[in-house]
């Protein structure tokens, strides 16, 4: 009897499924190495791809024409697109499995690769490029626990039901390759003397980059404007306090000074009546179960957290400490079989003392409201993230990890507890013919938000304009009619503040809808199938427009940077900068999933899109030049100093100068003009930069300085009390960062 050739998407995947299948496994390596390629036993043979092990070839590969870059070869669309091994690294793997796949003794190959888009293309291009012709079964995983990994070998999928899936795949990453390397190549050829390096565009990153950049366009136009408020503080019998603010009508916005400061003197240590006091309940729902987008929101919001660094520790939770589901989902639904499931889940969750009480709430109900809570027909190839059935090791786990699995966890018991309930207190002051506002808020019933401590903030008031409201207090017993004392009057003085930058936690929010601002969930719901790339692909957008220099991280916020304004800047209105038309995209490439739209059909319109591109690109960018920016006198020589694409000098082609030279590129970030220029004037940069990155990947910010050797070279070195973004011993990394390599970056003769 012939063995099955397991293949997983990763070695750790690999020897969890080693512990469910019949053993013992014998580790195996190919010839004359070391390194372990796959595991045998009795009947499986378990190997994996590490991750994308086969990709997309470039155009070079098609044609050796396309080795140069020029417009008349352009667009590029291929008949049939060519697969290579990824690199040497690669390389090595994929012998393994090609090797595997070829065995005589081999009858089937089960495709253990992540249950998803994503996963399905790694193994397709894997299967097609070794060139195998074996029946192939699917794994299908939500959990990695132990039960569900043996569920998922007794009811394996035959491979030919996912063919809808990998068509999907396989047209999203050919239409990505043709808009993107189309796009990128005409933009490149047009503006190559204008910009550093080739000019990035794609079907997914440039619509993102242009919501960023659009806002800040508005950033920058915002001018603003001044108003005052009043706000008093009242005093009625028995030492009751409370404050309010001045109203017009439902304007509180008073638009001189001397209009404020009259009303102030007006009311000041006069004697008021309370002419309103209503009280309304208000009751709120728990919020639906954690698909990706909102999970990565949320802890963007609570923790600072990046969407790459929260999809990490969700999928560390999945795939290491088998306490979370499946994380890169859009459904925040579960469905109908898992029911049984759902008090066990509770059970293992409240073993842990913070979690008790509200666990053993959820386990003591008769029935489970399960109404906003399990839906088959809103999720599809997986459910919402919930803890897994199994025993939860939080012990084992780091602190990234800890706190995605505390948000998961909670959110998963507060779906199944009641509404919370508020009561909310209006109060009308009136004081010589002068009207103030209160409003008061307490939680009467805590409901879902005991979850979480009765103390939790109302994410709704979060976004909230205190300078229009006035804050939320904790109100007397007050009576309408009774009179006060005037006992504070003051005037406020305020302007109108810009919209703010996006974060991580609004950008996704308004990828996930195309651009539009939703809050509501159900709405959002509904908007799903049309927003900017997937669950599982928003956040390697986002790090991959920082990584072109797009992007930086300024704290939590996201500001494009002066390369990245003028890329929209010079693209305009054109389509591929609407977040619709890739939204558009989305949706059709969520039907071909389904098998509701043809492939085909699909392909023929991308290339299309990718002709009429290239000819809109030529025609507009073909006498378009950026000026390179002036950043005034040399500090060496008195010659201008002017920025060309490595570096800001005082020399350039026709004048040698005296060789001072500012490099852009350290650690990781290239050095904007206006870093450059600050260096340059005061020799040192004022408050940190952001966007370095040290050894490990990990960014940071860090005051920089320019300074001057003993051979009278100059540099540009940090000069800090390091600053790296979400660690609290900022120490920690900064020996990485102050290696030799990455401080040389600017000489010059003295």
């Amino acid at each position: 009897m012939g063995k099955t050739l397991v293949i997983a998407e990763k070695p750790s995947v690999g020897r969890d499924l080693a512990r469910v299948l019949p053993g013992p496994f014998e580790k195996k390596s190919g010839a004359g190495e070391k390194s372990e390629r796959w595991l045998e036993g009795p009947e499986h043979i378990i190997t994996w791809a590490v991750g994308h092990l086969v990709q997309l070839a470039e155009p070079d590969e098609y044609d050796d024409k396309f080795k140069k870059w020029r417009m008349a070869d352009l667009p590029i669309v291929p008949s049939r697109f060519k697969l290579v091994v990824r690199d040497e690294r690669s390389q090595k793997q994929m012998s393994a499995v090609r090797q595997l796949l070829r065995r005589d003794d081999v009858d089937v190959v089960i495709n253990a690769c992540d249950a998803g888009r994503e996963g399905e293309l790694i193994f397709a291009y894997l299967y097609e490029k070794a060139g195998a012709k074996k029946p192939v079964r699917r794994l299908w995983l939500n959990s990695m626990t132990n039960d569900a990994m043996r569920e998922g070998f007794q009811h394996l999928r035959d491979g030919e039901e996912l063919r809808s899936l990998e068509e999907a795949a396989r047209s999203r990453s050919e239409a990505d390759w043709i808009v993107g390397m189309n796009a990128t190549r005409a933009a490149t050829i047009r503006l190559r003397s204008s910009f550093d390096g080739a000019v990035s565009l794609g079907r997914v990153q440039t619509p993102t980059l242009a919501i960023l950049t659009r806002r800040e366009e508005e950033i920058r136009a915002f001018v603003p404007e001044p108003y005052w408020l009043v706000d008093a503080r009242f005093e009625a019998d028995g030492n009751r306090t409370y404050e309010g603010r001045f109203h017009a009508g439902a304007k509180p916005r008073i638009a001189k000074a001397e209009e404020a400061e009259a009303i102030a003197a007006a009311v000041r240590g006069r004697r008021g009546e309370i002419t309103k006091l209503e009280k309304t309940t208000r009751k709120e729902r728990a919020p639906l179960l954690y698909d990706l987008t909102s999970l990565q929101r949320d802890a963007n919001t609570r923790y600072g957290f990046s969407a790459r660094r929260t999809l990490a520790a969700a999928q560390r939770c999945y795939e290491e400490h088998k306490a979370l589901t499946y994380p890169r989902t859009s459904s925040r639904f579960l469905t109908g079989d898992m029911v049984p499931e759902l008090k066990p889940i509770a059970g293992h969750v409240g073993r842990r003392g913070e979690y008790a009480k509200a666990a053993a709430y959820v386990t003591g109900l008769d029935l489970l409201p399960l109404g906003r809570v399990v839906d088959d027909a809103k999720v599809g190839d997986h459910h919402a993230i919930i803890p897994t059935n199994a025993e939860h090791r939080l012990e084992k786990m780091n602190e990234d990890d800890r706190k995605v699995y505390d948000m998961v966890a909670r959110r998963f018991l507060a779906v199944f507890h009641p509404e919370a309930v508020f009561e909310n207190t209006r109060v009308e002051t009136t004081v010589a013919s002068h009207v103030f506002r209160t409003r008061g808020k307490v939680l009467v019933v805590p409901g879902w938000r005991g979850v979480y401590g009765e103390g939790t903030p109302d994410e709704a008031a979060a976004g909230r304009d205190e300078d229009d409201e006035g804050r939320d207090q904790q109100l007397p017993k007050l009576e309408k009619g009774e009179g006060v004392d005037t006992r504070k009057v003051e005037v406020l003085a305020k302007e109108t503040k810009p919209p703010r930058r996006y974060t991580d936690a609004s950008l996704l929010a308004a990828m996930e809808t195309a651009g539009k601002l939703v809050d509501d969930d159900e709405l959002r719901e509904v908007m799903k199938d049309s927003g900017i790339g997937t669950p599982a692909t928003r956040a390697a957008i986002i790090e991959r427009l920082i990584d072109v220099g797009y992007v930086e991280r300024d704290g939590r916020a996201l500001l494009p940077t002066e390369k990245g304004m003028n890329v929209i800047r010079l693209l305009g209105e054109h389509p591929l900068t609407s977040p619709s038309l890739t939204g558009d995209w989305e949706k059709r490439l969520a039907e071909i999933e389904r098998g509701d739209e043809a492939r085909e059909r699909f392909m023929s319109d991308i290339a299309k899109f990718a002709g009429s591109t290239v000819g809109e690109l030529d025609a507009k960018l073909k006498d378009v030049r950026i000026p390179r920016a002036n950043l005034g006198p040399c500090p060496v020589c008195g010659r201008d100093i002017n920025e060309n694409r490595k570096g800001y000098s005082c020399w350039g082609r026709d004048d040698p100068g005296c060789g001072f030279v500012i490099w852009k590129s350290k650690a990781g970030k290239n050095l904007p003009p206006a870093v450059a220029k600050e260096l340059i004037a005061r020799g040192k940069t004022e408050k940190p930069v952001t966007g370095f990155k040290g050894r490990s990947g990990r960014s940071f910010r860090a005051r920089l300085a320019l300074m001057q050797n003993e051979e009278g070279k100059w540099r540009v070195e940090f000069d800090e009390p390091w600053a790296k973004e979400g660690l609290k011993a900022p120490e920690a990394d900064a020996a990485e960062a102050e290696a030799p390599a990455e401080t040389a970056d600017a000489t010059a003769a003295a």
